[in-house]
């Protein structure tokens, strides 16, 4: 799908607006921070796996990196990301756009403990040229989260 999927998705809030459209890609971590002025931590990268043949997205501090161990005891089974031909079929948006709005049905969405630092993050909203930035309580708003876990490492 596209960044018109994240604004339609903020549209119902009447934040819309509030989705920043960039001329250059911010499709990875470090562009990003780049495209932001920001530092990479404060990107929240939405990642993408299966457990048991769902769906689920882990949305992490742009530093943070999945910890294989927190991982199996948080869900019970090996990190296996989604392949990347299947993501978009699967979540709703494709590689580099993957956020945590106006994704498909049934999907869940967990936040990492990682995020908890900061005031303010910036996921993406669909497209790998998009953003949003918002606070931690409007993340979990907006999300529709699951829950928070802590299954990530290398951030603290």
């Amino acid at each position: 799908m596209s960044i018109e999927r994240g604004r339609a998705y903020f549209a119902q809030f009447g934040m819309e607006d509030q989705v920043i459209e960039f001329n250059v890609s911010s499709a990875t971590v470090e562009l990003a921070a780049a495209a932001l002025n920001c530092e990479p931590q404060r990107i929240a990268k939405t990642l993408s796996f299966l457990v048991d043949g769902q769906a689920i997205l882990i949305v992490a501090a742009g530093d943070a990196r999945i910890d294989n161990p927190k991982y199996k005891t948080q869900f019970g089974v090996k990190a296996k990301m989604i392949a990347a031909e299947d993501v978009e079929p699967l979540i709703g948006h494709g590689i580099g756009g993957v956020c945590p709005f106006g994704i498909n049905e049934g999907v869940m969405v967990y936040l990492d403990e990682s995020l908890k630092r900061f005031i303010t993050v910036y996921p993406a909203c669909g497209s790998g040229n998009s953003a949003i930035e918002l606070t931690i309580p409007q993340l979990e708003q907006y999300s529709g989260y699951t829950a928070w876990v802590d299954v990530c490492k290398d951030w603290q």
